[in-house]
């Protein structure tokens, strides 16, 4: 089975508008290692390596652990969906641009807006 795992992370980090040293700072793996997987270059990643780089592309760990031919260990969900990031890249990419502090205030901002549309009654 051919390794497809380095182009899937290099489709997934353009997507984010990441740099490779972006990407490996936000997944703590070095910036070389990233870039010999995105060659194909490294047969075995780690879990960890791979759980790490999912939560930094907000993407499910299975769509790397898969792309690296990790036997699965789960049910495919009746929809046979393809896995997807859940929040819009441009959202990402936008939110990558802002420091960890202007980040955490627009998480605030957007919790709030979130409990008063919960707040809102049903129609």
């Amino acid at each position: 089975m051919e390794m497809k795992l380095g182009r899937r992370i290099r489709e997934l980090r353009e997507q984010m508008g990441l740099s490779q040293a972006q990407l490996a700072s936000c997944a703590q793996v070095s910036q070389g290692y990233l870039c010999q997987l995105e060659r194909e270059e490294v047969k075995n990643p780690s879990a960890a390596i791979l759980l790490r780089l999912a939560s930094a592309l907000y993407v499910d760990p299975h769509e790397l652990l898969d792309a690296a031919g990790y036997t699965p260990v789960r049910s495919v969900d009746a929809a046979g969906n393809n896995y997807q990031a859940r929040v819009d890249p441009d959202l990402l990419r936008f939110l990558s641009g802002l420091s960890q502090e202007q980040q955490h205030y627009i998480l605030l901002l957007l919790e709030s807006m979130g409990q008063r549309l919960n707040a809102l009654p049903s129609q």
